[in-house]
C-alpha cells in the first residue's frame, strides 16, 4: 500500500505504547537486527560534521538519543515522544545526559522551522497520520543540507516469522531455558506486534516498498544519500539531506 488510506479506517487496531515500552528494550537487545541498525547510526554520526541541533522524532525509549548524547556531547538533543510511557523510560536511561530535553508532543506540535542539523525518525513514521505532511515536518525541522537519518517498517509485521528468528538468536546465547524465560518476560512484545500487524492490515500503519518511501522522501524536499533495506528486509533506512 502507498501513501494513501482509506477515509475511514479502524483506530482501535492501533498500538498501545505504553505497554510496548515496557519490554521494547528487553528484546532489542537480544535482537541482532535492531543493534546492527544503532551500530549503523553511531558509524554515520561519525561520518558527519558534529550537529549543534538534533532532534530524535519518535524517539521511543531514547536508544538512538543515547547514543547522539554520548557521541556528542556538545550538541543539544530534543528526544520528541508522544507516548507518556515510552518518554518516562527514556527520561531514566538518559538521565546522566545533561545536554538532552524531552518533549511529550507530536511532531507538528513543534515550532522550530529550519533549526535542526540533524534528525532522527526510527521505526515511528509508518504509525504516524499522513506521511506526505509528517516527512514535510521532518524537512521543514532542518536547515539546507541538514542530516535525515530515516529507518522505517515498510513491511507487515510477520510476528511467527520475529518469533522464530529471536527465539533461534536466544537459543544459541542462552539456551533454550533462558530463550524461554526471555520470551516470557518480553510476552507484551509479541502483542503488541500482532496488533501492529493488525493496523497495518487495517491500513491504520503505513507500509510501503523501498521505492514508494524513498519517492516519498525526494517530494517531501530531500536528496538520498544511502538507502538500504534493514531488519531483515522489513524496513527501510535511508540517509537523507534537506534540499535548499
Amino acid at each position: 500500500m502507498g501513501l494513501h488510506r482509506p477515509e475511514s479506517v479502524d483506530r482501535s487496531a492501533q498500538v498501545d505504547w505504553s505497554s510496548y515500552a515496557t519490554s521494547y528494550d528487553l528484546l532489542s537487545e537480544h535482537n541482532p537486527e535492531y543493534q546492527a541498525i544503532l551500530h549503523d547510526f553511531e558509524a554515520f554520526l561519525g561520518t558527519i560534521e558534529k550537529p549543534q541541533l538534533i532532534y530524535d522524532i519518535g524517539g521511543g525509549t531514547g536508544n538512538y538519543t543515547e547514543i547522539a548524547a554520548r557521541v556528542c556531547p556538545d550538541s543539544q538533543i530534543r528526544l520528541v515522544e508522544p507516548d507518556a510511557g515510552m518518554i518516562g523510560l527514556a527520561k531514566a536511561k538518559l538521565a546522566a545526559h545533561r545536554n538532552v530535553r524531552f518533549d511529550t508532543l507530536a511532531i507538528e506540535g513543534i515550532d522550530a522551522p529550519g533549526t535542526a542539523d540533524l534528525v532522527i525518525c526510527v521505526h515511528a513514521l509508518y504509525a504516524m497520520p499522513a506521511q506526505e505532511q509528517r516527512l514535510a515536518d521532518l524537512r521543514r525541522l532542518l536547515r539546507p543540507g541538514g542530516w535525515l537519518y530515516l529507518v522505517d517498517l515498510g513491511r507487515y509485521m510477520n510476528v511467527g516469522d520475529w518469533r522464530s528468528y529471536l527465539f533461534s538468536n536466544l537459543k544459541k546465547e542462552h539456551g533454550v531455558a533462558g530463550a524461554l524465560r526471555i520470551f516470557w518476560q518480553g510476552r507484551e512484545i509479541a502483542k503488541q506486534n500482532k496488533a501492529i500487524f493488525k493496523a497495518q492490515k487495517k491500513g491504520v500503519y503505513w507500509t510501503h516498498t523501498e521505492a514508494e518511501i524513498a519517492s516519498a522522501v525526494i517530494a517531501a524536499g530531500f536528496e538520498i544519500v544511502r538507502q538500504q533495506s534493514v531488519y531483515r528486509g522489513y524496513s527501510d533506512l535511508l540517509v537523507c539531506r534537506a534540499q535548499p
